[in-house]
């Protein structure tokens, strides 16, 4: 019988990074929002990826920051849970030498970890010349003694390969968690809240969309048609940022609408009539109530 290997692979770093933007790389599937923002991912996102002789869960997690906010805690707590009882760790980081203190925490933690091999995975290889690569590696290598230091870009997919192998290498024997045409184990009702999430934060200004949050509230097949139904709320925390995600005449709510439903099509394979509808909600990154009804545990 062939052997099989299957395993949990944590993804972890500071926020923008690019820890979204290599999991779906090596999914080759989009399954978590990204951005250019900092803090776009807020819960820990699963993805698989099945091969003829493995099995890899890659867990996708927020970017470990100094919080300001119980949301903030949550997060913060949903990537550091990551951490425990995976089989491999990738730290994600940019290529600089200079490690800041967010990196340095980050090591920190990663020495405690016994039973996980800790891969430092250089991204964003492609704004760096090569010479300057190796004193990122040297800087990073006298910090910690990591497993394996593989530099990549995941947006180009440069040595992206490279990482998979060494990933499977880590695997140890085991089962097939999940059936071979699972991509993610995240409810369509979720990743569809997240893709109109990353439509404002792609459209509106910087601090707005943080203290936006998206809750599927209908989601239902029309009697006889091959169309889905789909009522969705964008909650925001004043009622001046509520004009400005409808802007003038509905035109920037419209553009959410147009483009979160092309994505939301893809991933269901059926045409989706989507209705988006935004409510004011005070503090609500606060609010241990507001957290649960969005999905986040809260404290």
């Amino acid at each position: 019988m062939t052997k099989f290997n299957s395993g949990f692979v944590s993804i972890i770093g500071r926020p923008n990074v690019g820890k979204s933007t290599l999991m779906n790389r090596l999914l080759g599937e989009k399954v978590a929002i990204v951005t250019n923002k900092p803090q776009t991912t807020r819960n820990q996102i699963r993805g698989v990826l099945t091969e003829d002789d493995y099995q890899a869960v890659f867990i996708d997690t927020p970017g470990i920051h100094r919080p300001k906010s119980k949301l903030g805690e949550y997060m913060t707590r949903e990537a550091e849970s990551s951490l425990d009882a995976v089989d491999v760790v990738l730290f994600v980081v940019e290529p600089s030498a200079n490690i800041g203190p967010g990196d340095m925490f980050i090591i920190e933690r990663l020495k405690h970890i016994t039973d996980s091999s800790v891969f430092l995975v250089i991204n964003k290889i492609d704004n760096i010349a090569r010479e300057k690569q190796l004193a990122v590696i040297d800087a990073y290598r006298g910090q910690m003694d990591f497993d394996e230091i593989i530099p990549i870009s995941a947006t180009r997919g440069d040595n992206t390969d490279a990482l998979q192998s060494a990933i499977k290498a880590r695997l140890p024997e085991g089962p097939k968690y999940f059936p071979d045409d699972t991509l993610t184990d995240q409810p369509e009702r979720l990743i569809a809240a997240e893709l109109i999430r990353e439509k404002l934060l792609i459209l509106l200004d910087d601090e707005l969309p943080h203290g936006t949050a998206v809750e599927i509230t209908a989601m239902k097949e029309r009697p006889g048609k091959n169309l889905i139904d789909m009522d969705a709320t964008i909650y925001c925390e004043r009622a001046s940022h509520k004009g400005m995600i409808i802007g003038k005449q509905g035109a920037k709510l419209k553009s959410v609408g147009a483009r979160a439903r092309a994505d939301i099509e893809r991933l269901l394979g059926t045409p989706v009539y989507l209705q988006l509808w935004v409510k004011v909600k005070k503090n609500w990154r606060d609010s241990d109530f507001m957290l649960r009804s969005f999905g986040y545990r809260g404290s």
